[in-house]
């Protein structure tokens, strides 16, 4: 991603530079503080998708290595207004949100469970070289009235900064999985 450093800065700026397709952000967490614009459209794969990214961010040919921490939207349009990025350095732990991915067949779906996800993306504090793309989960294991909590996830090189007791995923039972349980029926009707 690329930006040019803003000459001057408020308002009246700000305006003219969201009016010919260009973003007013802000850099910090680094020795300085750089106030730039970048294209809208650079914007478009950082922020409508789930992933996370650590972003190469070019300022005027100096490079510096960041991430996405923050980002407003107009309120009636949804048009970005403005985004905050973070300097980090390799050497240093940053926190991040990561996404959640789920991996295989659960048996309490196919028993009629209704799945019920608890976290969409989860803050993690690593080493930028040991930050997870994503936190993968198996449920190849969770039959009905079973869930899994943050901390039976493995923590390898990485902490999830969320309590341990809190569930991410959990499969709840429903009517359709009640009557399938062989006897459920005769014990409706009594």
């Amino acid at each position: 991603m690329s930006g040019s450093l803003r000459e001057s800065v408020g308002k009246k700026d700000a305006k003219l530079q969201r009016s010919e397709g260009k973003i007013p952000c802000v850099l910090y967490g680094g020795k300085e503080q750089y106030k730039f614009v970048a294209d809208e459209k650079s914007f478009a794969q950082i922020v409508f998708s789930p992933d996370s990214f650590f972003i190469k961010l070019d300022l005027d040919g100096k490079k510096h290595d960041c991430i996405l921490k923050d980002i407003q939207y107009h309120p009636v349009s949804d048009t970005i207004l403005h985004a905050d990025f973070i300097e980090f350095s390799q050497d240093k732990p940053l926190t991040m949100a990561v996404p959640v991915q789920f991996t295989g067949n659960a048996p309490g779906l196919i028993k009629g469970g209704q799945l019920i996800k608890k976290f969409r993306k989860l803050n993690i504090r690593s080493l930028p070289a040991d930050m997870p793309e994503a936190v993968v989960i198996d449920i190849s294991e969770l039959d009905i009235d079973q869930k899994i909590t943050i901390g039976e996830i493995p923590q390898v090189k990485f902490t999830i900064l969320e309590k341990p007791e809190r569930y991410i995923i959990a499969i709840r039972a429903t009517r359709v999985s009640a009557t399938a349980e062989p006897g459920a029926e005769g014990a409706a009707k009594k």
